[in-house]
């Protein structure tokens, strides 16, 4: 791309970016996260705020796809038998009223092979996509995210999904410290709180962008329509 994306600082920071090192991750846009019938909705929480990011999200992959670039889904969960769950863990999300694991209207939550435990329909993987299962917070502890950007050959990477101040927020700093050039998309993320949300993109500007750049989805995509 000859155009870098207007933002906190112009990104990336050397200019240079294609769609041979550039990939966007979705975090953790599943059912059990954004959905009816899912964990957060079960815990009584507003899925307003965290459906947000759906529509922006869906211009973005589309157009994205259109040019070619690596797509990656994430998906928190955990083991059928839930032996990669931490006692503590579980523990705490059985405070919130719905302990992982427990059945719902749309099988266990946060357990992989459940139907809410799979990314909304809206913006589902197409075929070729690579989905990454984890049983954490950040996408790259206990998943092979290192190896399939390694692999892919990426040194930029577009950073949407959910929450802001959890799992994006613990990946975005991740990549970051692992040399990735990091670009968040703030109407691209949500959390169950507006304030949390506002608050952790604050923390993202700190010193014109300590972990890297902010910008919106529409500042990505005017640089991708001048570049078609």
């Amino acid at each position: 791309m000859d155009r870098q994306v207007t933002g906190l600082y112009p990104w990336p920071f050397d200019g240079s970016w294609s769609t041979r090192d550039t990939a966007l991750i979705v975090i953790d846009m599943q059912i059990d996260f954004v959905g009816k019938g899912g964990w957060i909705d079960a815990r009584g929480i507003d899925l307003a705020p965290l459906q947000k990011p759906i529509a922006p999200l869906r211009q973005v992959l589309a157009a994205m796809r259109a040019d070619g670039f690596t797509i990656i889904h994430t998906r928190e969960g955990h083991r059928d038998d839930l032996s990669d769950l931490p006692a503590n863990k579980h523990w705490r999300s059985a405070r919130g009223g719905a302990a992982i694991g427990d059945e719902g209207p749309l099988g266990r939550y946060l357990t992989r092979g459940s139907a809410c435990h799979d990314i909304i329909p809206e913006l589902y993987p197409e075929p070729g996509e690579t989905v990454i299962d984890k049983p954490g917070k950040g996408s790259f502890w206990a998943t092979d995210l290192d190896w399939v950007l390694e692999r892919a050959g990426i040194r930029n990477l577009i950073v949407t999904g959910v929450t802001t101040d959890c799992c994006v927020q613990s990946t975005l700093r991740d990549a970051n410290d692992r040399g990735l050039e990091c670009l968040l998309l703030e109407d691209c993320c949500a959390a169950s709180k507006e304030e949390n949300h506002r608050a952790q993109v604050e923390m993202f500007k700190l010193v014109g962008g300590h972990y890297g750049s902010v910008a919106t989805s529409k500042d990505l995509l005017d640089v991708l329509a001048v570049a078609a």
